[in-house]
C-alpha cells in the first residue's frame, strides 16, 4: 500500500467515525425527545381554552389532514415548515405549496411555502399564513338595550380580525438517514380594527392594544431506522414567550409531536414487499399540545401508479373530531412534478366540516 492509499484509508476511516458519531448524537436527541413525549402527559396540561392565537393549531397541508394529521414523518420539502422543520431537508431544486382552508362559519385561512435546496449546505424553506375570521358587528354597553334601532347593544358597525405568520426555516441532514431542522415565526393577530381602544373599569382607565405579536420557533427532526420503510420523527412548535393583549398575557399553543410511518404494501414494505404499481402506507402521532391532554393521530394512504391517491385519517381523544378523508393527483408536466390534494374533516353536530385544498410544484 502506497503513502496515497494509505491517506485514503484514513480519510475514509476518519469519515466512518464521524458519521457514527453524528448518528449516535442523532440516535439520542431522538431517544430525548420521545422520553419527552412520555413523561409530558404526566405534568399538569394547562386548562382548555387557557392559550391565545388558536389558529395556530388549525394545520395547513390537505395531506396531512386528511390523513388525520399523522404527518410529522411524511412531512417533507415545502410542506414540511408547517409540520416538522427536519423534512424540509428533503426538498429537490425547488417546492412551493398553497392551500386554502375553509374553516368555521366565516374563518378562512390561507397558507403559502416554499423550499429550496442548498446542496451540501441543507435547504431552506418559507412560509406564511393569513386567517380572515370574517365581518363582526360592533357591541356596546354604553349605548341602550331598549328601543336601539341597531338591536340591543349594537353600534350599527363592524370589524374583521385577522392573524397572519411569516416564518423562514433551515435544514439538513447530519447523515444519509438522520436531519435536523429549525424554525423562527413572527406572529400577529388583531381583534379588532382599531390599533386601540380606551377602557375604563375599577381600578384601571386608558388605552389598551386590541392586538399582539410574537416571536417563536420550531425545532424537529427525522430519523430513517434504516429497517424496511420505518421512519420516525418528533417535532417541538411555536416555542416561546406569551403575548399579551391589552392587559393579561398568555401562552401560545405548544404544539409536541412524535410520530413513526411505514410502507405496508410496496417496495421495501413491512407486509409485502416488491409489489409494483401500487402502494399502502400508515402512520401514526402521539400529540401533545399545551392545554389539553395528550391526543394520538393515525393516517392510512393508498397510491396507484404514482397518480392516484386515496386517504383516511383518525384524530383521538378530541371533543367534536374523529374521523378525515381526502385524497390527491400527481402529473408531470414538462419536468415540473405538480399535485392536488383535498382533504374533509366533519366538526361535530353543529359545526359544519373543514375543508382544504391544496396545489403544489416540484421544479428540479
Amino acid at each position: 500500500m502506497n503513502h496515497e492509499d494509505t491517506k485514503k484509508t484514513r480519510r475514509h476511516k476518519a469519515e466512518r467515525i464521524r458519521r457514527m458519531k453524528v448518528a449516535t448524537i442523532g440516535k439520542r436527541m431522538l431517544g430525548l425527545a420521545v422520553l419527552s413525549l412520555l413523561i409530558i402527559p404526566g405534568l399538569q396540561a394547562q386548562k382548555v381554552g387557557s392559550t391565545s392565537m388558536q389558529f395556530l393549531k388549525v394545520m395547513p397541508v390537505a395531506r396531512a389532514t386528511a390523513l388525520g394529521e399523522a404527518y410529522s414523518v411524511w412531512a417533507s420539502g415545502a410542506e414540511a415548515v408547517f409540520w416538522n422543520p427536519g423534512g424540509v431537508a428533503r426538498v429537490n431544486g425547488h417546492e412551493i405549496s398553497t392551500t386554502y382552508i375553509d374553516w368555521l362559519f366565516d374563518t378562512q385561512q390561507g397558507a403559502i411555502s416554499y423550499a429550496l435546496s442548498l446542496g451540501d449546505l441543507g435547504a431552506l424553506g418559507f412560509q406564511f399564513q393569513y386567517v380572515d375570521f370574517g365581518i363582526f358587528e360592533e357591541t356596546s354597553n354604553a349605548r341602550p338595550f331598549i328601543n336601539d334601532p341597531n338591536g340591543p347593544g349594537l353600534t350599527g358597525r363592524t370589524f374583521r380580525p385577522f392573524s397572519y405568520l411569516m416564518g423562514v426555516t433551515y435544514a439538513r441532514y447530519l447523515t444519509d438517514r438522520f436531519s435536523v431542522g429549525f424554525a423562527v415565526k413572527f406572529v400577529h393577530e388583531s381583534l379588532f380594527d382599531g390599533q386601540q381602544v380606551a377602557v375604563i373599569s375599577p381600578g384601571f382607565s386608558g388605552n389598551v392594544d386590541t392586538w399582539a405579536n410574537g416571536i417563536l420557533f420550531d425545532f424537529g427532526i427525522r430519523y430513517n431506522t434504516g429497517f424496511r420503510s420505518v421512519h420516525v420523527a418528533t417535532s417541538v412548535q411555536n416555542f416561546g414567550a406569551d403575548v399579551r393583549f391589552a392587559r393579561e398575557s398568555s401562552p401560545v399553543p405548544l404544539l409536541f409531536r412524535f410520530g413513526i410511518a411505514a410502507d405496508l404494501l410496496g417496495e421495501n414494505a413491512l407486509l409485502v414487499s416488491g409489489h409494483q404499481g401500487s402502494s399502502l402506507r400508515t402512520a401514526f402521532d402521539i400529540f401533545h399540545p399545551n392545554d389539553y391532554s395528550q391526543q394520538a393521530h393515525i393516517g392510512l394512504e393508498y397510491e396507484f401508479d404514482g397518480f392516484l391517491f386515496v386517504r383516511a385519517g383518525y384524530k383521538a381523544n378530541y371533543d367534536y373530531e374523529g374521523f378525515t378523508f381526502g385524497g390527491g393527483l400527481r402529473q408531470t408536466v414538462a419536468n415540473v412534478g405538480l399535485s392536488l390534494d383535498y382533504s374533509y374533516g366533519p366538526m361535530g353536530t353543529y359545526l359544519s366540516g373543514a375543508q382544504r385544498i391544496t396545489i403544489g410544484a416540484i421544479i428540479p
